[in-house]
């Protein structure tokens, strides 16, 4: 079941949800905003094809940018970058990360395939950009780019894998 502001709250103030850093006016209706932190991942150029295989690490592939200024995100183009805030989920609260409206309807596509947010997860959360729009966007670390929806699962668990604690996109 998704949790409205008020449950948020209450998670939040017992301290088994956490939000660092967290401005009230971040928590909606049923979600809190995430802000586009002021790094980025850009695909480096090249022209062999990427193996998909379990080995596979974007890294190979990838160079780390800091976005100091606006970054023009061509049609078509995608970029990883990360928010600000560290997110750290209880063992029963799950969620998916999701674009805001506003920015979706300029085709800004925040998560473009692996947006659940496993139990137990504790870091910040590295978010695959697209544009999706017929012409470029300009991306600026600080906005609410996006939104962290959660539920209750049933039973526990913890997320014990390869992206817990990432600091970097």
């Amino acid at each position: 079941m998704v949790l409205t502001r008020e449950a948020i709250l209450r998670e939040l103030e017992s301290g088994r949800l956490q939000v660092d850093p967290l401005d009230p006016s971040q928590v909606g209706p049923a979600s809190i905003d995430l802000t586009l932190g002021d790094e980025i991942r850009v695909m480096s150029a090249g022209e062999a094809p990427i193996p998909i295989v379990e080995e596979a690490d974007h890294r190979d592939y990838t160079a780390v940018r800091h976005l100091s200024g606006p970054f023009r995100l061509e049609p078509g183009q995608t970029i990883h970058g990360i928010t600000v805030e560290r997110l750290a989920l209880p063992p029963d609260l799950c969620g998916f990360l999701e674009g805001r409206s506003r920015f979706a309807r300029l085709g800004l596509m925040i998560h473009v395939t692996s947006a659940f947010v496993q139990p137990g997860m504790d870091g910040q959360q590295v978010l695959e950009i697209s544009n999706v729009a017929g012409r470029a966007l300009e991306l600026h670390a600080g906005v609410r780019v996006c939104q962290v929806v959660l539920l209750r699962a049933e039973g526990q668990a913890v997320y014990e894998g390869r992206f817990l604690r990432q600091q970097a996109p």
